[in-house]
């Protein structure tokens, strides 16, 4: 890869901190960039386990030049602020649970940056994720791989990336597990060898969605019923924005056994709920779809998908109803589908492709 020139998001910790390193060892032309989403003030953010602090610009800012790199600050917050915030906002007012690092990647780091890598002419935008990209000569397509370490993979947040967006995205920790990218920091004195992974959304104070929301907007968000299945009231709620699907802690209520989030009714201000075998569903339609590895799915498939980062994938049948939408129907029931949330299919561990949970 002599004389290709890459962009390396790097956002202060060590997995981006490593991927710089592993390209200028392959001999690419690189820059360093962080994205500068948000002022930390703005947003209330003291960062002590999120990204895009002062402290992560530092920390990112010192690899750069130890690796003897030109490093930039590129300034994004006007674009974060529509793509990302407003929509995490508008999504909890009406009843929706979003996932804003999917929309980062979506609109951030593969769109609003390799447009500017495109601008200076750069080949490509690398980051630390954990994640493979291949080009599959059968198909003539790009395709997105998981992971090889199961513990660290990150496919489900990069469902979105088009083909271009693909040909142009390095992902340099993709075969590797998490203590080898810390010994290879350690190695070679990296500062932040030992920094801990961001856990958090990098906006949100503290964890406290209703929170941060409730600041930004400076709205009040008002009471309303807790009713079950059959309309029955059974107390009040302090606000919509304050729940999400499946929850079960923080409802103020007391009950003979656990009673679970089920639905969220915006219009009416309603939260419904019951029992956890009333949460399992087996179908759900999703929006705003983006297919990788195939162009398109009219076929029914038999297919892997999941329905939140952190499951495991469960055998389904997919179908695309049209050019927006796909149905998929799990063999077997699962728990608290959420809209809002993403459902990504796999093929093994090649990602077919995903889109924005929208029926039940």
């Amino acid at each position: 890869m002599i004389g290709k020139k890459a962009i390396v998001a790097m956002s202060g910790g060590v997995d981006s901190s490593v991927a710089a390193l592993i390209l200028k060892q392959q001999g690419f032309n690189l820059i360093g960039a962080t994205m500068k989403l948000f002022d930390n003030e703005d947003v209330g953010v003291c960062a002590k386990n999120t990204c895009c602090s002062l402290k992560d610009i530092d920390d990112a800012r010192n690899i750069a030049y130890g690796l003897n790199i030109p490093y930039y600050v590129f300034n994004f917050s006007h674009k974060f602020k529509a793509a990302v915030i407003d929509k995490f906002i508008h999504a909890y007012e009406n009843g929706l649970t979003p996932n804003p690092c999917i929309d980062c990647n979506r609109y951030l780091k593969f769109d609003k940056l390799l447009q500017r890598a495109k601008e200076l002419n750069f080949d490509y935008v690398a980051t630390g994720h954990y994640a493979q990209v291949e080009y599959n000569q059968k198909s003539g397509r790009w395709i997105l791989k998981k992971a090889t370490d199961p513990h660290k993979d990150q496919s489900y947040v990069l469902y979105s990336l088009t083909q271009d967006q693909l040909s142009h995205t390095l992902f340099p920790l993709g075969k590797m597990n998490k203590n080898e990218v810390r010994a290879i920091a350690k190695s070679n004195n990296f500062n932040n060898a030992k920094k801990h992974d961001s856990q958090d959304i990098c906006f949100i104070k503290n964890g406290k969605y209703s929170d941060f929301i409730k600041s930004h907007t400076n709205k009040n968000y008002p009471p309303g019923n807790f009713v079950d299945v059959d309309g029955k009231l059974l107390g009040s709620h302090k606000g919509i924005i304050h729940y999400t699907i499946g929850q079960r802690k923080g409802l103020g209520l007391s009950f003979p056994r656990p009673m679970y989030v089920l639905k969220i009714d915006p219009q009416s201000n309603q939260i419904t709920l019951a029992p956890n075998e009333k949460t399992y569903t087996k179908t759900l339609i999703a929006r705003d779809i983006n297919l990788i590895s195939k162009e398109n799915l009219y076929i029914k498939t038999k297919i892997k998908a999941k329905v939140r980062y952190n499951q495991q994938e469960q055998w389904a049948v997919a179908v695309q109803l049209n050019s927006n939408q796909i149905k998929v129907e799990f063999e077997k029931p699962q728990r608290a589908i959420t809209k809002g949330q993403a459902v990504v299919l796999y093929d093994e561990d090649v990602v077919v492709g995903g889109g924005t949970i929208c029926e039940t």
